[in-house]
């Protein structure tokens, strides 16, 4: 069964650190880490698409000091990395509330999206103060303002006033840490995905168990509501 999108919950970095006696940051610097390491990993195995849910609206309510600490971390990673992904011909986008991001990430973003925009290759996509009730609820919202008809929307007309409007569905999503849940992401999005969960904290996430989960979808069957083929053959 083919992949064309990955999306990853990367979770587990402050316990990571925790373990070791180390400030929470530490786990979030070597979680940065992987993030490069499964983009070179999603181009090589012939993906459209990778999401990473990267600061939820609800990391808003971590300690200040976190808080400041992680965008600070953002803004080394989008300086040191912008030039090197776009060689790559990767796509870049950023989604959610761009607007409560400090000034500077949010140009920074800005640039890297106008850099890459014309780029045709893996398409790269960060949740940043991402919430999917609030993106459903701005989705709404913009209807209301257009003021369009109920008789007009459908499906397909109210996912392009998501913000992912234009990449693909994820086919697979992967949490890491043992954590089983979507901690609201990509709520409509998801509808159809299949789901890894594995106990790896995110910062020791390997390529290798990356492959392993894409080899792992690619032997289930999806059937979007219908019977499996191995049902179909039960009941002729």
């Amino acid at each position: 069964m083919d992949i064309k999108h990955a999306a990853i919950i990367m979770d587990g970095n402050g316990r990571w650190a925790e373990m070791r006696g180390l400030p929470r940051i530490e786990g979030h610097r070597n979680g940065v880490k992987r993030v490069n390491e499964i983009i070179d990993a999603s181009i090589e195995a012939g993906l459209k698409a990778v999401t990473f849910y990267t600061f939820s609206m609800e990391n808003w309510n971590r300690p200040a000091a976190e808080v400041n600490a992680l965008m600070r971390l953002l803004d080394k990673y989008l300086r040191g990395e912008m030039h090197r992904l776009h060689k790559l011909n990767i796509i870049f986008r950023a989604i959610g509330t761009i607007d409560k991001l400090p000034a500077g990430i949010q140009k920074l973003l800005h640039d890297f999206e106008e850099l890459t925009k014309n780029n045709t290759g893996l398409i790269v996509t960060t949740a940043l103060s991402y919430g999917g009730r609030t993106e459903i609820v701005s989705a709404v919202k913009k209807l209301v303002e257009k003021g369009v008809r109920p008789e007009y929307i459908d499906e397909k007309y109210f996912e392009s006033f998501l913000y992912t409007v234009g990449i693909p569905d994820p086919d697979l999503i992967i949490r890491t840490s043992g954590e089983m849940r979507l901690s609201n992401f990509l709520l409509w999005q998801s509808a159809y995905a299949e789901f890894y969960f594995t106990e790896t904290l995110w910062p020791d996430f390997s390529r290798a168990e990356f492959i392993s989960a894409i080899q792992e979808y690619q032997g289930r069957e999806r059937r979007f509501g219908a019977l499996s083929e191995r049902a179909k053959k039960v009941k002729t």
